[in-house]
């Protein structure tokens, strides 16, 4: 379950590392490059809560299965056929509704088949391994980048998907909902319309501007999407998802912990390798070395958090998880500079790694005792949608923030013609960059003057969005700590 879900979670970062030689061999421009990556987050995202009501009704080990025979499949044909951005594209939306198919089945099946008594450290065990996914995902990347070429990135899942569908039919038993509940279509059309048009806004709301009218009729075509959603859930006889799951606190203040701690995660590891690899000059694999600490926290502290809420109960671990991520956040936002000792860095992701292992096994092992056993698809799903749903919101709002404060902090050297310049590098850190290094190259005046005001800036819009990261995981940490509830653990009840 752990090596299957991390093929999920690979597949959201490990193209970022490729897009430089994916610009140049399909010739794509800057919005095609976006959609490579978000058309699987988007599929992902919005098929999730349908695939997990899809593995309770015919069999999670199946639709585990089938979604990675999905994933190897569409993977193996890109890096074998795949010559346009529209063919990549369309490989990542199959891949994300593979995606879909396997996020909820790991949790639900090891839900499933662990005792009440070993449940939360196998969940603390799953939470490690999703957590730690990004991360090596920017390994794997840069790796196989740096060693062959972007199919390479493709390449990896195919050998992963075809091990794990061997183990799944020799070791995995099947479950499913043993009542056989009718599917439930016009919510499933309903889910994916309204998950589908809200990760849409968030992912270009940025691009659009977020006051803009396309961007508040966006927000308004969901909203409303979201209501109707509700509303046939509340009125149909055999929901998809039960609405009176939200009426349970633990469940609620569940989804919010885990959705505000992928918010400030994805947040910063999306600026992180911009900032080691054009603000401190390493290659992408080196880059994606110097995150390590923040797995090496994460995993022990995940797999263990369990011992600790039977010590202190959950809603303290949850609240002091996130007031670590708080402290992290503050501390890369007041203490790194430019001149910075990796040291500082290293202590500041360890952190956060440990303030992140303590956030999510707890958190999800909330989620899942609210609900009931032929719902454990769904309610993984449900956890899974605010996963995703956090960290799509981390990267658009904590991009915005660097955006704005590097706008606000360029000034354009005096010896440079703004207007004879390819790109604007006032509103870009790697134009600023690419143009900076072309005019130093070529003798020209300006180039190291442009490359050391863009790094300057850059710092200052990570650290404000780090600063507002911050400002998100303290406010989740009161949230957990005075409403989430605080028996130390429910599954003994059952």
């Amino acid at each position: 379950m752990s090596v299957s879900l991390v093929v999920v979670m690979l597949n959201n970062v490990t193209l970022n590392v490729a897009l430089p030689e994916l610009s140049v061999d399909l010739d794509a421009d800057n919005t095609e490059l976006q959609w490579i990556l978000d058309a699987y987050a988007l599929v992902f995202g919005g098929a999730l809560l349908t695939m997990g009501a899809i593995g309770d009704r015919f069999g999670r080990r199946s639709a585990l299965q089938v979604g990675l025979l999905i994933v190897g499949t569409a993977s193996a044909w890109t890096a074998m056929y795949a010559e346009t951005s529209g063919e990549v594209i369309a490989a990542r939306a199959v891949m994300g509704l593979g995606a879909a198919m396997i996020m909820p089945s790991t949790l639900s099946i090891v839900v499933t088949v662990f005792p009440p008594e070993e449940r939360p450290k196998a969940i603390g065990i799953w939470a490690a391994m999703a957590g730690i996914g990004a991360p090596i995902g920017l390994f794997v990347g840069g790796w196989a980048v740096q060693t062959f070429d972007w199919s390479m990135v493709f390449w990896i899942n195919v050998p992963v998907a075809l091990v794990c569908i061997l183990l799944c039919a020799i070791i995995v038993p099947e479950s499913k909902d043993g009542k056989q509940t009718k599917l439930d279509p016009i919510g499933s059309l309903l889910s994916i319309a309204a998950l589908g048009t809200f990760l849409f806004t968030i992912i270009e709301a940025p691009n659009l501007g977020w006051t803009s009218t396309e961007t508040l009729l966006l927000t308004g075509l969901a909203a409303i999407l979201l209501f109707l959603f509700a509303m046939w859930e509340r009125r149909v006889e055999h929901p998809m998802l039960p609405m009176s799951f939200f009426k349970e606190p633990g469940f609620v203040t569940g989804l919010i912990a885990v959705s505000l701690a992928f918010f400030v995660m994805f947040s910063f590891m999306f600026t992180q390798m911009l900032h080691f690899q054009l603000v401190r000059g390493h290659e992408a694999l080196n880059a994606a070395l110097h995150l390590l600490p923040l797995p090496l926290g994460l995993m022990p502290a995940a797999a263990n958090s369990d011992r600790l809420v039977d010590k202190f109960g959950r809603h303290r671990v949850v609240s002091a998880g996130l007031f670590l991520l708080t402290i992290g956040m503050l501390l890369f936002a007041t203490q790194v500079t430019i001149e910075s000792d990796y040291i500082v860095m290293m202590a500041v992701f360890f952190i956060l790694g440990i303030g992140m292992g303590l956030t999510m096994a707890p958190s999800t092992s909330l989620i899942m005792e609210a609900i009931p056993g032929d719902k454990a698809g769904v309610g993984s799903a449900t956890n899974d949608a605010s996963r995703e749903i956090g960290g799509a919101m981390g990267i658009a709002i904590g991009g915005s923030l660097l955006n704005e404060f590097y706008r606000d902090s360029f000034v354009m050297p005096e010896s440079i013609d703004a207007s004879t310049l390819a790109a604007d590098p006032s509103v870009s850190f790697p134009a600023a960059i690419r143009i900076g290094e072309q005019l130093r190259d070529m003798g020209m005046p300006g180039g190291q003057e442009l490359i050391d005001i863009g790094r300057e800036a850059f710092m200052t819009g990570m650290t404000s969005s780090a600063a507002g990261s911050a400002v998100i995981s303290l406010t989740a940490a009161v949230i957990v700590y005075l409403w989430m509830p605080k028996t130390k653990r429910i599954m003994e009840e059952e």
